[in-house]
């Protein structure tokens, strides 16, 4: 999930702790789901063009070669799962997706209540090990919290990402404003070095920089090394 249009929280205050942070988050993309349903405003992106290719983006992590699992980390109504149906229908994929919205969770269980092979589970973290997990836009919108906080809890998503994950994940974010960009406060903008940094030293894992295309964004392609060397 990720913003284009950002409307303001309901009295909106800085989180002491990531438990108030993601009730912050859910109450925000939960409100987005129930007004604009199933749509990619439903999870506050602009256009259904613009969505897609960000998952072109985060899905050349994957290695489509075998049968594999793939986690969805802030999934939405499943969005994601709808693409994969197109671009790679004749691969066997096990896909979970996670959300910490229960009405984005409920939206995505009827949407593929007949698919096989899919799960989806209201939570922020302890989900599955997968092969592969990726996340689209969730660090974008901070809201009101402040940028310590938030970035605290991009380390933890991180972190658990790269545990889950048996060979990489994926994930997005906004690149800083170019001269002359109104700066908007609840968006959550950082110059890639930063996390290609974090994932390469911390998490000793090799990172691939996707930029360009089209966007003020950017994706980082994280792989496991013994995965990456194999």
């Amino acid at each position: 999930m990720s913003a284009v249009a950002i409307t303001a929280p309901d009295a909106p205050r800085r989180a002491s702790s990531l438990g108030e942070l993601f009730g912050e988050v859910e109450q925000y993309y939960s409100k987005k789901i129930l007004t604009y349903g199933a749509t990619p405003l439903g999870v506050d992106w602009s256009c259904r063009p613009t969505q897609e290719m960000r998952f072109v983006q985060l899905l050349k992590v994957c290695e489509f070669d075998a049968p594999l699992l793939i986690n969805d980390i802030g999934c939405g109504y499943g969005a994601l799962l709808g693409f994969l149906s197109k671009r790679h229908r004749n691969k066997t994929i096990d896909y979970l997706g996670v959300d910490i919205s229960a009405p984005m969770i409920a939206h995505a269980q009827k949407r593929w209540k007949n698919r096989a092979g899919v799960l989806f589970e209201k939570t922020a973290s302890g989900y599955r090990t997968a092969d592969y997990s990726v996340a689209s836009g969730i660090f974008n919108v901070k809201l009101s919290q402040s940028v310590a906080t938030w970035e605290r809890m991009i380390e933890q998503t991180l972190r658990e990402m790269h545990a889950k994950s048996r060979r990489g994940f994926s994930i997005n974010f906004l690149a800083p404003n170019t001269a002359g960009v109104p700066l908007i406060q609840e968006l959550y903008r950082v110059p890639p070095a930063i996390w290609f940094g974090y994932c390469e030293q911390t998490l000793d894992a090799d990172v691939e920089l996707i930029a360009n295309y089209g966007m003020r964004e950017y994706t980082l392609l994280v792989r496991k090394k013994s995965a990456a060397s194999g």
